[in-house]
């Protein structure tokens, strides 16, 4: 399936122009005499057309006549809009994999949709739906696929055989993309606090405060609690929200209101982190302790969450060297903070 030089363009569709009746939704490039050139979602590469816009747009065929369309808005119910929009954004979302793996191992795109895209396409109704099965079982999907090839047999007569429709080089890849595109990452909230109690036993009025933070989270948002370095703790929740697994699963990866389904995800995660915060922070007061906002909730990258592992680590390391008449004056200095997360799956020992 390589080449020295891939084409890394092609159409998403296996058929080069649409039915006559079917939706299709176009975007107008260029208006002449004679009508207009729009885009259609790769369904069409050219079109006479009785209503041109500058934005996307909906529109039905309804004549086709030696690769030149013709199309009406006005035939275009709001669910062939629907309809329209889903299969759009599916296909997108496959197009941007397949051209992905081509690109990265240098294969020409066409040939990738022609013997695993389209065979997708026409098995499963959309290749949108076989990626799905891909993200848990990819046997059962890739394997079905082959592909025939001509060799040339002992007796000199070509032979026409029967091999899969891909390497594992590109079987590999084309799984790994589409677990890492179709599968919902969640989001990760977090919130910097110092925590400090100098009453009698306050070690235990630390973690009383700390079981109260998580015992603010839920089973969507669970909160978790570690110590950084006394008097220095981090909360932290992550959270997957229904919403994006419903898009996801439907084939809108790629439309705008995942946007405001992530914004919603990172106020439901802030929202319990501060729930969290006010319950520690009420807990420890009654011992006449302090809780210290150091840096409120918010979402957090991959790369500061591997930051902080790495401070936590070396700080373990620190401690480990530090006697213990110095771990004695460390915890008297910070406010009998120092409290060892280490051996409960809640991070708080008795």
């Amino acid at each position: 399936m390589a080449t020295n030089t891939p084409n890394l363009e092609c159409r998403m569709y296996e058929a080069k122009y649409p039915e006559v009746d079917m939706a299709v939704m176009i975007q107008v490039k260029n208006i002449a005499d004679m009508g207009a050139s729009p885009a259609a979602g790769s369904e069409a590469s050219a079109a006479s057309s009785r209503s041109a816009a500058s934005s996307p747009s909906w529109s039905s065929v309804s004549t086709r006549d030696k690769g030149y369309i013709d199309l009406s808005k006005r035939r275009v119910s709001e669910e062939d809009i629907q309809g329209c929009e889903e299969r759009y954004n599916k296909s997108k979302l496959v197009h941007s994999i397949m051209r992905h793996v081509a690109e990265t191992l240098k294969l020409d795109l066409e040939d990738l949709y022609v013997h695993v895209g389209w065979p997708l396409y026409r098995k499963y109704g959309h290749a949108f739906e076989a990626f799905k099965v891909i993200v848990n079982d990819p046997d059962s999907v890739i394997n079905s696929l082959t592909r025939e090839v001509k060799e040339i047999g002992p007796d000199g007569q070509a032979v026409t055989k029967v091999v899969p429709a891909m390497t594992e080089e590109v079987k590999d890849a084309l799984v790994k993309n589409i677990r890492r595109r179709m599968t919902p990452q969640p989001l990760k909230i977090r919130a910097d606090i110092e925590m400090k109690c100098f009453q009698f036993d306050g070690v235990l009025h630390i973690k009383e405060a700390m079981r109260k933070a998580e015992a603010a989270g839920n089973k969507d948002c669970p909160v978790k609690i570690k110590l950084v370095a006394p008097p220095s703790y981090v909360l932290n929740t992550q959270t997957l929200d229904k919403a994006i697994s419903w898009l996801l699963s439907n084939g809108f990866a790629l439309l705008p209101s995942r946007k405001k389904y992530s914004a919603s995800m990172q106020e439901q995660g802030i929202a319990i982190l501060n729930k969290a915060i006010t319950a520690c922070s009420e807990e420890i007061e009654r011992h006449k302790g302090k809780l210290t906002v150091k840096e409120a909730a918010r979402a957090v990258s991959e790369r500061e969450d591997k930051l902080l592992a790495e401070q936590m680590a070396k700080l373990g390391r620190e401690n480990e060297e530090v006697s213990g008449d110095e771990d004695s004056e460390e915890e008297e200095d910070t406010g009998m903070g120092d409290v060892d997360l280490e051996n409960s799956g809640t991070g708080i020992t008795d």
